[in-house]
């Protein structure tokens, strides 16, 4: 495009998000759905971080970690969903290019932080199993806030980089996002500006921020199964293994959702299964993370029965 072509250009000051589906008898339907998901996520996630507060027995670095990423994912869905159900209320679509930058940041903030914070849990299970007689001293609690605040941190310097990047682009038109939320590849497909040298910055910053965090998570595994393995009873396997069964069951949901999506190719026909996928692993995954951790944790379905048990008797004292 020319230099005098582009400056006639009327630069575009908000997008259309286009949502889940153009049908309109579907609306009702998908807001109900999403505000069910959003009450969920946000009651199960906010009582699992009571229940551990309230419980001594869960006060270990573990547990430390499940707090943070239920706080994550918490976070994580309020990027997405709020915008999404007042645009099913108020029939407004639309979303100035400033806020779709800011809910971009922030989903990146939140969903980097999530693979680093997934990654620490890993090796946390690794000391846990391959390294018990050490796990005390390696997994202090000095360690675990720095492992935590290390991950918060990568997420908001990787998610700064790549929206400042792509927050100096020019859109032009169309304004159409065919997406739900404001995601990097519709973001670039819009743009009006050169993107080639920005699609090799974010490949390049792709891998701080979700290779890296895979491969480590991959090794833990990698170690921690091979331990298991060598286990002589399988009384001791099964003990050992339902240690990191609950974290290796969203780990694999998780990644295996996330490069489902960025591995599709972004092709029309395919474009609805795209948005699929990207529900799935933005909105349904903080939705079913806390069920797992509660549903198939003996330790916490103990602390529940434990915390509900001191209300009953404070409610009956108080009668």
């Amino acid at each position: 495009m020319e230099k005098g072509e582009r400056d006639n250009q009327t630069v575009l000051t908000e997008f259309l998000l286009l949502g889940l589906g153009e049908t309109h008898e579907l609306q009702p339907c998908l807001f109900l759905l999403c505000l069910t998901i959003y009450t969920v996520t946000m009651l199960g996630n906010i009582l699992f971080i009571v229940l551990v507060a309230a419980d001594s027995r869960l006060h270990t670095p573990m547990y430390f970690f499940l707090v943070n990423l239920s706080s994550l994912e918490t976070c994580y869905s309020s990027t997405i969903l709020p915008r999404l159900l007042g645009s099913f209320l108020t029939r407004d679509r639309t979303i100035s290019v400033q806020g779709c930058m800011v809910q971009f940041f922030f989903f990146g903030t939140f969903a980097t932080s999530e693979c680093y914070l997934l990654a620490a849990m890993s090796y946390d299970r690794y000391l846990a199993i391959c390294q018990p007689l050490l796990y005390t001293s390696l997994m202090n609690w000095k360690i675990c806030i720095q492992m935590v605040a290390g991950s918060w941190t990568a997420g908001l310097l990787i998610s700064t980089g790549i929206t400042s990047f792509i927050s100096h682009l020019r859109f032009c038109g169309p304004q159409a996002i065919d997406h739900f939320f404001c995601e990097e590849a519709p973001l670039l497909e819009l743009s009006c500006s050169d993107t080639g040298m920005i699609r090799i910055l974010t490949v390049i910053l792709s891998f701080p921020d979700v290779v890296f965090p895979f491969l480590f998570t991959l090794a833990s595994y990698v170690c921690i199964i091979a331990a298991i393995l060598k286990i002589p009873s399988s009384m001791g396997r099964h003990k050992a293994f339902s240690t990191c069964s609950c974290h290796l069951t969203v780990v694999i949901v998780f990644y295996g959702s996330l490069f489902i999506v960025y591995m599709l190719p972004k092709t029309v026909p395919l474009r609805q299964l795209y948005k699929m996928f990207s529900f799935f692993y933005t909105v349904l995954i903080p939705l079913v993370n806390p069920l797992i951790y509660s549903l198939r944790n003996r330790e916490v379905k103990g602390a529940l029965e434990r915390v509900l048990g001191r209300a009953a008797a404070f409610t009956d004292s108080s009668n």
